[in-house]
């Protein structure tokens, strides 16, 4: 009788020795290590990581450029400053070894400090967009007029819901754009951060009659609203401020019921810094690309990505986008 030699299965890759070699070798390093599993959570620039780290700024960029030669990071700049993220890798030796290591790191003594850590850059982000608001307070009705943008923000309104359905406003400032969604006969849940800018939405609120508007506080990455409570969630102008862009779009997904809409209206990526001074803003526009991401994150289908070019009579605006999705049936 002749036994048959085993056959290799056709999924089956045979690794090289120096390969395995390398990845180990990448892996080895504890600091590495960290580096990738703080960037697997969130997109962070060199100095926050030295602040999560508590490293100097050649340890920190030495670890990234080894991480960005091999392929596991990616990196864009906004502004002058440089973010990096983590790419899983794909290929087996890596995508294995990896496995194998974020596997084992909870019980890596560093984890929980580098958590908190973590937590405080975050709330460092978001804290310097709600200084700035809260500083300008009401002023933010005529400061916002750079923008020049009545017209997007009624092509933006046309993607929500039918009249008398419950949509969120994420981000609502003085309340211009809940009072105008309210007039349409809608009910408005309208959140914000920043205490002045709730109080002058009330003042405006009041002002404007009988409408439909409640006003709540909170942020935007955890906002005080149970899954499904409204029919449509809407930021406008509001993602270029958030520490976080793709956890709150994830919020916004989950407080909206199935079938309802996810609308996000802000700029593409640009390179106009004076915005960061003048108007406080901690993006620089975004790509399509990675807010088509964000949308895929949350779980939303049938993204559409609309463009208008950057009008205004007194500044040089970059190029708007109008982003929406539905919530799954």
């Amino acid at each position: 009788m002749t036994i048959p030699e085993p056959q290799l299965s056709r999924y089956h890759h045979p690794v090289s020795v120096d390969a395995l070699q390398r990845a180990f070798k990448t892996f080895l390093d504890p600091t590495r290590v960290r580096i990738l599993a703080l960037l697997e959570r969130e997109e962070l620039a060199v100095q926050e990581l030295m602040d999560v780290l508590g490293m100097a700024q050649s340890r920190v960029s030495r670890h990234l450029a080894i991480l960005r030669e091999v392929g596991l990071l990616a990196d864009r700049r906004d502004g002058t400053f440089v973010f990096y993220r983590f790419t899983p890798p794909q290929d087996a030796p890596w995508r294995d070894t990896w496995a194998l290591v974020s596997k084992n790191l909870t019980n890596d003594p560093h984890r929980e400090r580098d958590a908190t850590a973590l937590e405080r850059v975050l709330q460092s982000r978001a804290a310097r967009s709600r200084s700035f608001f809260d500083s300008v307070g009401p002023e933010w009705d005529a400061l916002r007029k750079v923008f020049n943008d009545e017209a997007l923000r009624a092509h933006a309104v046309a993607r929500l819901v039918s009249p008398r359905l419950r949509v969120l406003d994420v981000g609502t400032g003085t309340g211009i754009l809940a009072i105008e969604l309210a007039r349409l006969g809608l009910e408005v849940v309208a959140i914000d951060h920043s205490s002045r800018m709730l109080d002058a939405a009330r003042a405006k609120i009041e002002a404007a009659g009988d409408l439909s508007v409640n006003l709540r506080r909170g942020e935007a990455s955890e906002l005080p609203l149970v899954d499904g409570e409204v029919n449509a969630a809407f930021a406008h102008m509001v993602v270029q401020y958030l520490p976080s862009p793709g956890e709150a779009i994830r919020e916004m997904a989950r407080v909206v019921a199935p079938g309802g809409t996810v609308v996000i209206v802000d700029f593409l990526r640009h390179t106009h810094e004076w915005m960061r001074e003048e108007l406080g803003v901690t993006w620089l526009g975004f790509e399509p690309q990675e807010i088509e991401s964000w949308f895929d994150e949350a779980g939303l289908g049938e993204f559409r990505l609309e463009v208008h070019q950057g009008l205004s009579q007194n500044r040089d605006l970059p190029a708007t986008f109008i982003a929406s999705a539905w919530t799954p049936e």
